[in-house]
């Protein structure tokens, strides 16, 4: 039986990388249970000599409860909106072959190259226009423009791994289009849409141009623009503002932890198998 000598390059190198990890997270979280004054006398990487929840409870008070509902309205709403239109839109993609399908597909394809930072100032205008400026709706429309032409592209990906053979099964028991649509690409695509929603999720929660050049009262605020609050014309509260970004912080950990594989594997392509 060979023995196998200890890889002692890749221990010493992950313990370096756990460090590099965790040490921000700690020197957050620790920061977060400490009043203010206690923080700047001991620094952030002392260990706390007080323990305290006041700075999310502060937090609360600041209007961080608003705020995250905005943002969690704004999330949903994306959501939905990739989820209904992206799945026929990727079908068709994949099973037309129609000259008008393959345009719309180049048109989504040249939406990946255009930066929402160039489309500013014509996005304000019609958002103004329709009477959508400081409205959640007009944050949640051009959030969900500039996430289906990357959702489309992983999704229409995700449905040409199902095999001509299954099509060709249920065409033979007389299946319509949209019972293949709804019986067979559907369950087959779990993964795709999975990642779809997942990154659509993100890129709505973590979203703060749209938000900011298109809403101004602190109703419609969301969260990236909310955490301005804990800066004062004296400084910034830091273990407020940082208890506010770990609080921010949870709903995306608890979908990357839940949907990690499904978003990995959409992206590799291989979502539907």
């Amino acid at each position: 039986m060979t023995r196998h000598r200890p890889n002692w390059i890749a221990g010493v190198g992950s313990v370096l990388w756990l460090l590099l990890v965790g040490l921000p997270i700690y020197v957050m979280i620790a920061v977060t249970v400490q009043t203010r004054p206690g923080y700047g006398r001991n620094g952030p990487l002392a260990l706390p000599d007080t323990f305290t929840l006041d700075n999310y409870t502060g937090a609360f008070t600041q209007g961080f409860g608003r705020y995250f509902l905005n943002t969690l309205v704004v999330t949903a709403s994306v959501v939905a909106i990739v989820l209904l239109l992206v799945p026929p839109l990727a079908y068709a993609i994949v099973r037309s072959r129609s000259r008008l399908t393959s345009g719309v597909f180049r048109l989504f394809l040249l939406g990946l190259a255009i930066p929402a930072q160039a489309v500013v100032v014509p996005i304000f205008y019609l958002i103004s226009t329709a009477g959508l400026y400081d409205n959640l709706v007009g944050v949640i429309l051009p959030t969900a423009a500039f996430s289906l032409p990357v959702c489309a592209l992983i999704l229409s990906g995700v449905m040409r791994d199902i095999t001509s053979d299954l099509y060709e099964a249920m065409a033979i028991d007389g299946a319509s289009p949209g019972r293949m649509f709804w019986q067979l690409v559907l369950p087959l695509s779990r993964g795709g849409i999975s990642t779809i929603a997942v990154f659509s999720a993100l890129q709505a929660w973590n979203g703060f141009l749209f938000p900011l050049i298109l809403t101004q009262s602190d109703s419609t605020k969301v969260i990236t623009l909310g955490l301005y609050n804990f800066q004062t014309q004296y400084g910034i509260d830091i273990p407020g503002l940082l208890a506010a970004v770990v609080l921010s912080m949870v709903p995306v950990l608890l979908v990357y932890l839940f949907a990690r594989r499904a978003l990995v594997q959409g992206l590799m392509g291989v979502g539907g198998k």
